[in-house]
């Protein structure tokens, strides 16, 4: 797909400048972090090292002194403590987290996650009657801030209810003994965008400070936070930097038994795990168990310690995982098949598509492939006993929460935020919601807005690729969304030695200029070898620069993100 190059605005050179020797970094690496809006040392300082010590006060987000209050109660009197998770990779890890850190503090805790096919999203009616047989207090995690009806179910039963989440709240607040969400209209909290795992992560920080204990008691679990707040594509910057930073050193200095078993089962690197790696490797294994079934599975995995226990639930996401993978493309290739007829790109806006037999585990993945392809904001839909099981993707600039919520009269539940969302709707009304859906987006897409776009950190050329350069770029990680690997461009490049296609789709070739030449590679650019093969004299490339390792060999590439 052709991609929009946005070259940053040009910054002042005399700050950018100063900036570089206050912070003793090259200009070209001063001026991507003031691109990024670190404009002074201090700043600079935070960013390169990022730390618990950085981490504000929890009592600052709206109801977690009732939350503490509640739970500590909950631990004195040796009350039941049913964790309800979401089935993905961040509840997964917030139940995981919460239940070894309450168990560590004597807690009676049971972990629950609801089955994806049969009960949904969100807190449901059957895992609230399930808590309400063993009674005391249900804590959510990542989901209950739009389950209103069910959390009057769990007051009727006599369950003390506490909501800890991080999607966006609908009109009504669900009544609870506290609702913890940093995006609650009235919470002052001043980092909105944790995962659930780390607004759990939160909770039990309050909770140590009030019974005055060492933070280190839930700090030893920040791996876990690391891999929900990774998996769930938060913006990783503030506070979501610090979990991740801290807990990717974990994870690659002493990792837990089930955290390395699933290092080995993916056939990654160990000591090497990089944000990349959870996202492509890890993350989908975890989230294939409560795709495909049960996901108590993964949070076993996660929470054992027993290396032999470890290694036989890693084999069974992996089974589980391909399987997906198997129904993934089978459904992809289904989709595509629906949309090509009819695709106008010059008139679509939205791909809204809706099915009988697709499974509900896999449609946010084949949406999320969709938008790779024809980049519009998509939905799909399972439908079963004349029920839809929505899941929502966007483009950059599109709220997709808020136009279903524009929309709402015409589902019966949604939730999310604004790249990701889920909805449940009767099928007789998908016409009539496809139809306000894609009139919301001609209203609220420009047409420029319809290709992706790829912004610029500079213009350079190939001889300010210097050792310290790199080593400085080096330091912007973890990279992800809001933080990623600054990009370059340079102009009047020659290709030096025949470009090659490698691997499924990959574009190699060596660029030159001047007395400079480096390799590079474009992953998944192979369609792109005429570009460079049909005896033009130079190209220009946008590409990031990065250090990388092959048959023992430590070099510099760049990795071509477009090419002219």
């Amino acid at each position: 797909m052709e991609q929009k190059w946005e070259l940053h605005e040009e910054a002042p050179l005399e700050q950018i400048e100063e900036l570089g020797r206050q912070t003793g970094v090259p200009t070209i690496v001063a001026r991507a972090l003031y691109n990024r809006g670190l404009t002074d040392a201090q700043a600079v300082e935070n960013f390169f090292n990022p730390s618990t010590a950085l981490l504000h006060d929890p009592f600052l987000m709206k109801d977690m002194d009732r939350a503490v209050d509640r739970i500590l109660r909950a631990l004195r009197e040796k009350e039941p403590i049913t964790l309800y998770g979401d089935y993905d990779v961040d509840g997964i890890t917030s139940v995981s987290m919460l239940y070894l850190f309450f168990r560590d503090l004597g807690g009676l805790v049971y972990p629950y996650i609801p089955d994806r096919q049969t009960e949904g999203y969100g807190l449901s009616a059957q895992g609230i009657r399930e808590a309400a047989a063993r009674g005391g207090l249900v804590l959510s995690v990542d989901c209950g801030i739009t389950s209103p009806g069910e959390a009057r179910l769990a007051e009727q039963l006599g369950l003390s209810l506490i909501i800890s989440d991080h999607h966006e709240p609908a009109d009504e607040l669900p009544n609870a003994a506290a609702v913890v969400d940093p995006k609650r209209p009235d919470c002052a909290y001043p980092f909105k965008d944790l995962a659930g795992v780390g607004v759990a992560y939160k909770l039990a920080q309050g909770i140590l400070a009030a019974m005055k204990l060492d933070q280190e008691y839930v700090e030893k679990y920040i791996d876990l936070v690391a891999l929900g707040s990774a998996a769930d594509i938060v913006p990783l910057v503030g506070e979501n930097r610090v979990f991740v930073k801290e807990g990717l050193d974990k994870i690659n200095i002493r990792p837990e038994v089930g955290i390395e078993s699933l290092i080995e089962i993916a056939g990654l690197k160990p000591g090497r795990i990089e944000v990349g790696h959870i996202i492509f490797g890890l993350a989908p294994r975890i989230n294939a168990v409560g795709r495909l079934g049960d996901a108590l599975r993964a949070v076993r995995l996660l929470v054992t310690r027993d290396k032999a226990v470890s290694r036989e639930t890693a084999q069974v996401l992996e089974r589980e995982n391909r399987r997906r993978k198997e129904i993934d493309n089978t459904t992809l290739q289904e989709a595509i098949a629906e949309i090509e007829p009819t695709y106008d790109p010059d008139k679509t806006r939205s791909i809204i598509l809706a099915h009988e037999r697709w499974h509900p585990g896999v449609i946010g993945i084949v949406a999320s492939r969709l938008i790779e392809r024809y980049y519009r904001p998509t939905v799909m839909i399972s439908i079963e006993d004349n029920v839809g099981k929505g899941s929502a993707r966007s483009i950059a600039g599109f709220d997709i929460f808020s136009a279903l919520k524009s929309c709402g009269d015409c589902l019966l539940q949604f939730g999310g935020h604004k790249y990701a969302a889920g909805l449940t709707i009767e099928a007789g009304r998908i016409p009539e919601f496809r139809e306000r859906f894609d009139a919301i987006a001609r209203e609220l897409i420009p047409e420029s807005d319809l290709k992706p776009k790829i912004k610029i950190d500079a213009e350079i050329s190939l001889d300010q690729i210097t050792p310290e350069v790199v080593a400085a770029l080096a330091r912007f990680a973890p990279f992800g969304p809001s933080n990623h690997r600054p990009n370059f461009m340079s102009r009047n490049l020659e290709v030096v030695g025949g470009p090659r296609i490698v691997g499924a789709n990959h574009l190699k070739f060596r660029a030159k200029q001047g007395g400079e030449v480096f390799d590079a590679i474009g992953f998944n650019l192979g369609d792109y070898i005429y570009r460079v093969d049909n005896g033009m004299r130079t190209l220009q490339l946008v590409y990031v620069i990065e250090e990388t390792e092959y048959l023992n060999r430590r070099f510099v590439q760049l990795r071509v993100r477009d090419l002219k």
